[in-house]
C-alpha cells in the first residue's frame, strides 16, 4: 500500500493527478528546491474509521510519511483507548497518544443516516480509507467496499481484521493477546508475556517502573488469561460495553454497576478484587464451553492453545496457513 500511496503523491506533486481527493490546487507548480522537506506522502488524505491499536498504528505511520490523517470517532467516548490507563499525561492516556500522532479527529455517529452522509462526503475526497471493524459490519451501514467504491472509485480501501475476511471465525474480534494465544505463542512463552514497548513508553512519559504482570495489561481490566477447568481463556474488555457483555456471559450481572467497576480506571484500581471474581467463574466450566458461550459476542477472546491446537484451528486451513502436501 505505501508503493501505491507513494505513487499517488508522486503524481499530485508534478500536477497529473486530479478529480476527487486529489487536492491538486493545494499544489502551485512550481519548481521544488533542493531545500524544500516535503515526506513522501504528502498530499495524501486518510480516511481512518480504525479504533485501538492495530489501525491508528498504521495510520500514525502514514501520517509520519506526510499524510493528512483524519480519525474518525464516536461521539462522547471516542476511541476506546482514551480510556486505557494509568499512565495518563494529565487527562490524556498515554497509551492513545503513543498511537494517534500527527491526526485530525471527528466525532461521527455512523450507526445515524447522517453520520453515513458525513463519511461518504469525506471518503469523496480522499485517497485511502482504513478500518478495523468485524468483517461485514460496515456493510451494514452502508460503508462497505461496494458503498464507498461507488462514489469514491479511486480511493483504497483497507480493511484489517483479527481472523480474515472469510472463514469459520472471521466474526471473532481480535486483540493481540488473543492473537498470542490463539497462535500458540502464549503457550510457549509461559505466563509472563513481554510487552517491552508499552513497558518503556511507560517509564519514559509517566516514569512507570516496570513490573511483572503475567498476561494481564497494565492499563485494562479484564484483560488476560483466565483458568478454565482445563486449560486458559483469553478475554480483554476494552471498554465498558464490553466489560458488561463479560459480565452477562459470566452471570455476574450485578457487577457492572457496582460503583467500583463502572470504568476502566477504576477496574483498574480495583484489579485484585474483580480478577478474583472473574478467576472464581471461570474455573466453573471447561474452555469449550466458555468458547461457545463467548461467541457471537463481540468481545475478543480466545483459548491458549499449543500446536496441536493451534493446527486444528479451522480457521488455520481456511486460510491456507497450511496445506497438505502430497
Amino acid at each position: 500500500m505505501l508503493a501505491t500511496l507513494a505513487r499517488v503523491a508522486t503524481l499530485r506533486r508534478t500536477g497529473l493527478l486530479s478529480g476527487p481527493g486529489s487536492r491538486r490546487e493545494l499544489w502551485t507548480g512550481r519548481p521544488q528546491s533542493d531545500t524544500d522537506n516535503v515526506k513522501p506522502l504528502e498530499g495524501v488524505k486518510i480516511l481512518d474509521l480504525t479504533r485501538v491499536l492495530a489501525g491508528p498504528f498504521a495510520t500514525m505511520n502514514l501520517g509520519d510519511l506526510g499524510a493528512e490523517v483524519i480519525k474518525v470517532e464516536r461521539p462522547g467516548a471516542g476511541d476506546d483507548t482514551r480510556t486505557w490507563g494509568p499512565p495518563f499525561v494529565g487527562t490524556e492516556s498515554t497509551y492513545f497518544l503513543s498511537v494517534n500522532r500527527n491526526k485530525k479527529s471527528i466525532a461521527v455517529n455512523i450507526k445515524d443516516p447522517n453520520g453515513v452522509k458525513i463519511i461518504k462526503e469525506l471518503a469523496a475526497i480522499c485517497d485511502v480509507f482504513v478500518e478495523n471493524y468485524v468483517p461485514g459490519k460496515l456493510s451494514t451501514l452502508g460503508l462497505g467496499y461496494a458503498d464507498i467504491n461507488r462514489i469514491a472509485p479511486h480511493i483504497v480501501y483497507c480493511s484489517i481484521t483479527g481472523y480474515g475476511q472469510t472463514g469459520p471465525l472471521s466474526q471473532r474480534a481480535g486483540y493481540d493477546a488473543v492473537a498470542s494465544a490463539v497462535s500458540g505463542l502464549m503457550h510457549i512463552t509461559g505466563p509472563e508475556v513481554a510487552c517491552l514497548t508499552q513497558v518503556a513508553a511507560n517509564y519514559l512519559i509517566a516514569q512507570k517502573e516496570a513490573k511483572r504482570w503475567g498476561t494481564a495489561h497494565g492499563s485494562i481490566v479484564p484483560y488476560q488469561a483466565f483458568k478454565t477447568k482445563d486449560g486458559y481463556l483469553v478475554v480483554g474488555a476494552g471498554n465498558n460495553l464490553q466489560f458488561a457483555t463479560v459480565c452477562k456471559i459470566l452471570n455476574l450481572p450485578e457487577l457492572i454497576d457496582d460503583c467500583k467497576y463502572k470504568t476502566n480506571n477504576l477496574r483498574v484500581q480495583n484489579r485484585k478484587e474483580l480478577i478474583r471474581i472473574l478467576s472464581a467463574r471461570f474455573e466453573e466450566a471447561m474452555t469449550s464451553e466458555w468458547l461457545h458461550r463467548f461467541e457471537g459476542s463481540g468481545v475478543p477472546y480466545g483459548p491458549i492453545n499449543n500446536m496441536k491446537n493451534v493446527f486444528a484451528e479451522p480457521q488455520v486451513w481456511f486460510l491456507k496457513f497450511l496445506v497438505h502436501c502430497s
